[in-house]
């Protein structure tokens, strides 16, 4: 690569993470990249759904 030439790959890793310590569950989701000041990120995400909550809550099972 030119040294004048930026690099289009991603500086981060976007994940969510569900649950805690030993048993979290780490879920790629997206990327991002470092804006050029470096005061800030551009985050692209996979898939981003939103759904109405219920009275139930929003679990696992609900979302489906």
């Amino acid at each position: 690569m030119k040294q004048n030439q930026k690099s289009t790959r991603p500086t981060h890793a976007v994940y969510v993470v569900e649950g805690e310590g030993d048993d979290a569950r780490w879920t790629r989701v997206g990327a991002a990249w470092t804006h050029d000041d470096g005061n800030g990120l551009n985050i692209s995400l996979n898939r981003l759904v939103v759904r109405k909550a219920t009275s139930k809550g929003t679990d696992e099972e609900e979302a489906r």
